[in-house]
């Protein structure tokens, strides 16, 4: 007998695995549960997954929720074990390693032998258990994310097979994400990407995308008939209440997240550097960030104070916000248009000033605009840093920054949303 409550969500990305990414549908799944649906989720075993960082504490969020964990093929070591000596370093994020002959031809390997990504070695596992539990479960919905947007594959099987609603969520763009061009793909390799891409937005039952404008607007020509709906990722307010807002003497920066060469981080530092000579500050990073980074930045602003503190639990890295007197966020190059980043709606959440660099006209830059103290500036546009860092200075513990009706925005509402739509399917 079918159980209409039923929902099972293939994601790639689950606790242990770290990162902003894999809270997207940790989030949803804990909220749907408390909304009388049952999530079941189908994931990788993350002793043989390719995870760029663990957090178990996030294991805690979702201890209620059904999970099945499978075996994988992971090419993606091979691809560690080419770029850094070890298959279990993690795969680097947001950039694609291009320093070196080894280095670009495992980047060409990647790109064309691996399509949609290297991560499709998994989609043969999570195919064979879905199958087994929509026949068990009589489940009727099927929720698809990506990236790796090869998971979406295993949706269009399972949409040929059986009588399901199929929803595909894309938390980035797919063929048209930035590092797709530093892949050296070849002609033929991005018209079967493509060809992929097509029959997944043409077959679903449905599209979910964490951002509209330019992404939407790009994938409703490949797909014209499709029904497309924006569920941001939003922010943890229960998390964010709970961690008490904090101060340090210096005027403390904070930036939590990637940060690679792929993103505009120079022109702060130096004006960081400039303010140094009238103002102590402390910058305080914390996420998954590279020594060559880090180096460059201790050169470029070595007047400042420099506070790494690696891979943080969420929660500590939302009290570390909360402990900021400025909030940076960098754009990647070349996603202005078609990305927000997961952790943006949490930085507007914690009230702190927020400088984000980029393209202001971005859906981002947008968004930034209906806060009190946030601001979307371009890379080359020194002076308007400057005056914003030095507004942000002059006023320590002396203003917040305001959203109006940002309650919206989090994640419990989110998913209320999420409910309707698969209550309407």
């Amino acid at each position: 007998m079918k159980d209409s409550k039923k929902v099972l969500i293939l994601t790639y990305y689950w606790p242990p695995s770290g990162g902003s990414g894999v809270q997207r549908w940790m989030y949803f799944a804990k909220h749907l549960n408390a909304l009388g649906w049952e999530p079941i989720v189908i994931t990788v075993d993350e002793k043989q997954a390719s995870y760029p960082v663990l957090d178990h504490h996030l294991l805690e969020e979702v201890k209620e929720i059904k999970v099945l964990k499978t075996d994988t093929k992971e090419p993606l070591k091979i691809y560690a074990q080419l770029l850094s000596g070890s298959p279990n370093k993690g795969i680097p994020q947001g950039q694609i390693n291009k320093k070196g002959w080894v280095a670009k031809f495992a980047a060409f390997i990647r790109g064309n032998f691996f399509i949609p990504d290297a991560r499709i070695g998994w989609n043969a596992y999570a195919l064979y258990e879905a199958k087994k539990l929509i026949q068990k479960e009589g489940i009727q919905r099927v929720i698809t994310t990506g990236p790796p947007h090869s998971t979406h594959l295993v949706g269009l099987k399972l949409k040929a097979q059986f009588d399901i609603q199929w929803w595909a969520d894309f938390r980035d763009p797919w063929t048209d994400i930035f590092y797709n061009k530093d892949l050296y793909r070849t002609v033929l390799a991005q018209k079967k990407d493509t060809r992929w891409e097509s029959k997944v937005l043409q077959n679903a039952d449905g599209i979910l995308t964490t951002v509209g404008g330019n992404l939407v607007q790009k994938l409703k020509i490949k797909a014209p008939d499709q029904k497309f709906h924006v569920l941001p990722n939003g922010y943890d307010q229960d998390m964010i209440l709970a961690v008490p807002k904090t101060s340090v003497k210096p005027f403390h920066v904070v930036y939590t997240g990637l940060l690679t060469d792929n993103q505009d981080y120079i022109s702060v530092m130096k004006v960081l550097n400039d303010m140094a000579d009238h103002h102590h500050i402390r910058l305080s990073l914390a996420g998954n960030i590279n020594d060559h980074i880090l180096e460059n930045i201790r050169q470029t602003a070595h007047k400042i104070e420099l506070d790494f503190k690696g891979y943080l639990p969420h929660k500590e890295a939302i009290a570390l916000m909360k402990s900021g007197d400025l909030l940076l966020n960098f754009i990647f190059k070349g996603a202005d248009l078609d990305m927000i980043s997961g952790k943006l709606l949490e930085y507007l959440a914690t009230e702190v000033p927020v400088l984000s660099i980029g393209d202001p006209q971005s859906e981002a830059g947008k968004l930034l605009k209906l806060a009190s103290f946030a601001q979307m500036i371009d890379a080359d546009d020194t002076e308007a840093i400057k005056a914003f860092i030095e507004k942000a200075a002059h006023q320590k513990n002396k203003t917040r920054n305001q959203m109006a009706d940002i309650e919206k925005w989090n994640r419990e509402n989110i998913a209320r949303t999420l409910s309707g739509l698969l209550e309407k399917s």
